[in-house]
């Protein structure tokens, strides 16, 4: 259903997918086919970070007959495999992004799981204890690798996909004690030295729908939970069109 003049992606996060969501994804996922060029996944797409949820969510993709590319989530470590997740999902077809970059339907995706930490002047600084630093550094490491990923992108068209978020517009509406736990800043500073079209997350249950980093790109809260909430009259994912790449002068 690629059109000549915009790609569609539909976007979801948080699925959390059990051992006994099998036969509950997969129409909304072909609906998701239906509706776009190609799916993206934010991150938390296990409960509990599981081979066997991973493997009821890959029969569940199935009808998906679209390109998939997703990041991990905070649920995808519980186990302390996240690499079984991504193997099982690589084995299926699913492009699992890590610091990495990768070109669908001409337009360049550049994937990172992102990191806790606070937004501003609330940002926790590497001060102090070890385990401080060693907090601070795992969020500076996130911001890293998207800054690499975005780094390697030649298209003219490029979307941003996280788990966490990069600004504290997306995440308003959760309690404010926990801010700091659902994003940090230091993932938006990447974006403004490698703008893109768009940018979308999960992670925040009760945050907001959509906002804006500094210099006005978009960023587009899809966990699943929220958009259900939010709107209650279409399926759960948030398409994102983009401007179809222009054709190579000749």
């Amino acid at each position: 259903m690629i059109s000549r003049d915009k790609i569609r992606f539909a976007a979801v996060g948080d699925l959390h997918c059990t051992k006994d969501s099998g036969g509950s994804l997969r129409r909304f996922f072909a609906e998701a086919a239906e509706a776009a060029d190609a799916l993206l996944l934010c991150g938390d797409l296990t409960d509990y970070g599981l081979a066997a949820e991973a493997h009821v969510l890959v029969e569940e993709l199935g009808g998906a007959r679209i390109p998939i590319v997703a990041v991990l989530g905070n649920h995808d470590f519980e186990s302390d495999d996240p690499d079984q997740v991504r193997r099982i999902l690589t084995d299926a077809g699913v492009k699992v992004l890590d610091g990495e970059a990768v070109e669908i339907h001409g337009v360049g995706i550049a994937g990172v799981k992102g990191f806790a930490g606070g937004y501003g002047r609330g940002a926790l600084g590497p001060w102090g204890e070890r385990a401080i630093k060693q907090f601070v550094n795992e969020a500076i490491q996130e911001a890293l690798k998207l800054e690499s990923a975005l780094a390697k992108l030649r298209t003219e068209q490029r979307i941003a996909m996280l788990h966490y978020s990069p600004i504290a517009a997306t995440v308003q509406g959760e309690p404010l004690e926990i801010f700091p736990f659902l994003g940090t800043s230091r993932l938006e500073d990447p974006l403004i030295r490698y703008p893109v079209n768009a940018v979308v997350h999960g992670h925040a249950h009760r945050g907001t729908p959509e906002g804006k980093t500094a210099n006005g790109i978009p960023v587009y809260n899809v966990a699943k939970p929220l958009l259900q909430r939010t709107f209650t009259d279409r399926p759960p994912f948030r398409i994102i069109e983009v401007p179809a790449p222009s054709a190579p002068a000749v």
